[in-house]
């Protein structure tokens, strides 16, 4: 059998859609390579999990240099391991005061399970509120706030008590009540597009939380780590969550999540359990903690983060054609909307045949989206452009 034949044979297959079948060789930067040479320009970040490209030398050294010392020695919070406190030290000091200590998991689904479990130690509450067309994992706990019922009625029973308002929506606010445990939201939704929140509402479901003793959560799962301009995306809009969670680029291409919260919150998972109130055993891999804070370390800087906005605002000039009708994001988390939704699956397989590489998104199905590594150049983006514009031309 050929390589993807074997793909297909001995792995379980994420869906029903044909997946990308390009044949990994190599990667650096914003490139990949396959088998067959064949160069592609990587406008995914592998859904925003490499922000630095691929094999970043500093991430490289980070990696190499903690490999020297060990790797893996025991379960999450039982030795002190020198990696995971500096990275914590590190991300907490670019945190409000509010958000002090972190729990290390391993994705994006783990912190939301984490997050959920934190909010009702905290109050006791058991009322989950997400919102229409949100994504936030696949696990049982992140599936049961999923915001489109049919992509989880196969799996019915869910967590019991979730309730799914509109975003944006400032009068559905109202169904924030003193029963409600916990709410969850993107501050960019990505899966509907890359949306972005009316400042207005945000504040208003932030007053709303603090009305009713509610928690808020902010799914910053791709968004964090410097995708938007800023860190975080919730800088945007002077709103500060109860409760945080990262993860995807959060390890500098290496596994790695966290949810994040006040030094009393987080006390709650030890003091307020008889056992273990959240547990992990590769949580933190001290590997994934060299590489992230060497990834953070870059991404930190006030400069790198001026160059993000200055990429974005060349994709938007450079991605410019009349069968476009509107690209929406900020910084690098962009999505193009197309006149003609029916295009969209013939211009993502254009793009891959020609070098570039796209995804469309889980619920908008007129939009793609625009996420290519931070580290990208003008002559890149241009370059990405070309073949798109190709692509809707011919």
């Amino acid at each position: 059998m050929n390589s993807s034949a074997l793909f297909k044979r001995y792995l379980a297959q994420t869906s029903n859609f044909t997946p990308f079948i390009v044949d990994v060789e190599r990667a650096e930067g914003v490139y990949i390579w396959d088998k067959s040479e064949k160069k592609y320009l990587d406008f995914t970040s592998g859904m925003c999990a490499n922000n630095l490209g691929n094999r970043h030398p500093k991430v490289i050294s980070a990696i190499e240099s903690q490999l020297q010392k060990f790797s893996y020695t025991m379960v999450y919070g039982e030795f002190i391991q020198q990696p995971q406190i500096d990275f914590a030290e590190k991300i907490c000091s670019l945190l409000p005061g509010n958000l002090q200590q972190l729990f290390y998991v391993n994705s994006g689904s783990e912190a939301i399970e984490g997050a959920i479990k934190l909010a009702r130690l905290n109050n006791s509450r058991s009322e989950i509120i997400s919102f229409k067309n949100s994504y936030h994992g696949s696990t049982m706990g992140a599936m049961s706030v999923l915001g489109n019922e049919s992509y989880r009625s196969l799996f019915q029973p869910m967590l019991p008590d979730t309730k799914l308002l509109e975003f944006n929506n400032v009068e559905q606010l109202s169904e924030i009540t003193e029963k409600t445990c916990c709410v969850i939201t993107e501050v960019i939704r990505s899966g509907a597009g890359m949306e972005l929140p009316n400042p207005a509402f945000l504040q208003a479901l932030r007053s709303r939380c603090n009305e009713t003793g509610a928690l808020l959560i902010f799914d910053e799962i791709q968004t964090g780590l410097g995708r938007t301009g800023k860190l975080f995306a919730f800088e945007h809009y002077n709103v500060v969550p109860d409760i945080l969670c990262i993860a995807k680029s959060m390890g500098g291409g290496m596994p790695i999540g966290a949810f994040v919260s006040s030094v009393e919150r987080m006390d709650r998972l030890n003091n307020g359990h008889p056992l273990l109130g959240h547990a992990t055993t590769f949580g933190g891999h001290p590997v994934s903690c060299a590489a992230g804070l060497a990834s953070l370390e870059i991404i930190a800087n006030p400069e790198f983060l001026e160059q993000v906005n200055r990429n974005g605002e060349l994709i938007r000039h450079y991605f410019q054609h009349p069968e476009i009708k509107e690209i929406r994001g900020k910084g690098q988390f962009l999505a193009v909307e197309l006149k003609n939704p029916k295009r969209i699956e013939d211009v993502v397989t254009y793009c891959a045949n020609n070098g570039l590489l796209l995804l469309w998104l889980l619920f908008n199905y007129q939009s793609l989206a625009l996420t290519p590594p931070l580290i990208i150049t003008e002559d890149q983006i241009k370059e990405a452009s070309e073949i798109f514009k190709n692509a809707l031309t011919e």
